[in-house]
């Protein structure tokens, strides 16, 4: 299914990839792994062997897509965490061994393995004829999209877990398949910055699934019920005045507790501060607002309805979490190719 993946464009036409796609040479090859994945060590399993390697990459949103082998058999380990990345390793052809708790487990063709290498130690085993569709996704996006869908960010259960998942006719191989499909157009690598956070948007969500099935996990039913009911109805305050802005001190009164209980609750169930909560609370309903507001308004009016006033802050704040400008929200969701400041 993904053996054409970022070769060939939606259409089968191959795609003209400018930069340099092949390498023979271990200190380009390791810089490319370095920008694309992060530093870790690689021992080739056979010392005097060259690498004859793969090196293509796209952008999904603020992921990275590789389609990637070393054309040798080789060794990894030493994943640096400070780096802060998930690896999502999927095996178009070939093998790979994985780290697991106790020992290891080998992924083929059409298999996938997650580990998220800020909270994990990790080292893989790949055999000469491996080749890969690899993500590398930073722990912070994946924690704001479980914030955003799931209404909390799980804990080291998930992180620390080193699953294999996809695989057969699941959905995961075919989601990256439409993914690398969807990322090329008309012969080349697809620009279109709201396309690419769409696959990051998708990948994210089917992944949160997918490893929590794995680790044995239940996102949607798991923390978020386990969350006391002051937290909740804190939440449920929150999402209804978001646009008031209410304090954490009135807000941790008026559902009983005292505001130190109430950070203390929304960080060991949330994962986050109920400030946090609330900023990511306010930002989603001025989106909502730049899509629905009647054309008249203009995005400076739209955003002082919700009691922003320094502009340049919000901008860089909107831009962190949607990954655009509220301009380009407002010109794109309304149609119109420029909105009014």
């Amino acid at each position: 299914m993904l053996e054409q993946a970022l070769l060939c464009d939606a259409i089968g036409d191959a795609i003209e990839h400018g930069d340099h796609t092949h390498s023979t040479d271990w200190d380009e090859v390791q810089a490319f792994c370095n920008s694309v994945y992060m530093p870790y060590r690689v021992r080739p399993l056979d010392r005097l062997s060259r690498p004859d390697a793969t090196l293509i990459s796209a952008q999904a949103g603020r992921m990275t897509m590789t389609r990637f082998s070393y054309g040798t058999g080789i060794h990894l380990d030493r994943f640096d965490p400070e780096a802060g990345n998930i690896l999502v390793l999927n095996t178009i052809r070939g093998a790979l061994d994985h780290q697991t708790d106790g020992g290891s487990v080998s992924t083929g063709e059409g298999e996938s393995f997650v580990v998220d290498c800020s909270r994990a130690e990790y080292w893989l085993e790949a055999a000469p004829d491996h080749m890969q569709l690899n993500l590398t996704i930073p722990h912070a996006v994946m924690e704001e999209t479980a914030e955003r869908w799931l209404g909390f960010v799980p804990d080291d259960r998930l992180w620390t877990s080193r699953v294999k998942i996809g695989g057969g006719n699941t959905a995961w191989p075919a989601l990256l398949d439409y993914a690398a499909r969807a990322l090329t157009r008309s012969g080349a690598l697809c620009a279109d910055a709201a396309l690419a956070r769409h696959i990051e948007e998708i990948l994210c969500v089917e992944l949160l699934r997918q490893w929590a099935a794995g680790a044995g996990l239940k996102l949607e039913d798991g923390a978020r019920a386990a969350a006391p009911g002051y937290v909740r109805r804190a939440e449920e305050i929150f999402e209804a005045e978001a646009r008031d802005a209410p304090t954490i001190g009135d807000v941790a009164q008026r559902v009983g507790v005292s505001a130190r209980t109430l950070s203390g609750g929304f960080q060991r169930f949330r994962g986050l501060s109920p400030r946090a909560f609330l900023a990511a609370r306010r930002l989603d309903g001025l989106r909502a607002d730049l899509v629905a507001a009647p054309a008249d308004l203009t995005v400076t009016e739209i955003a002082a309805g919700w009691g922003f006033s320094n502009f340049g802050a919000l901008a860089g704040r909107y831009r962190a979490r949607f990954g655009e400008l509220p301009s380009q929200t407002r010109a794109r969701r309304s149609g119109r190719h420029g909105a009014r400041r």
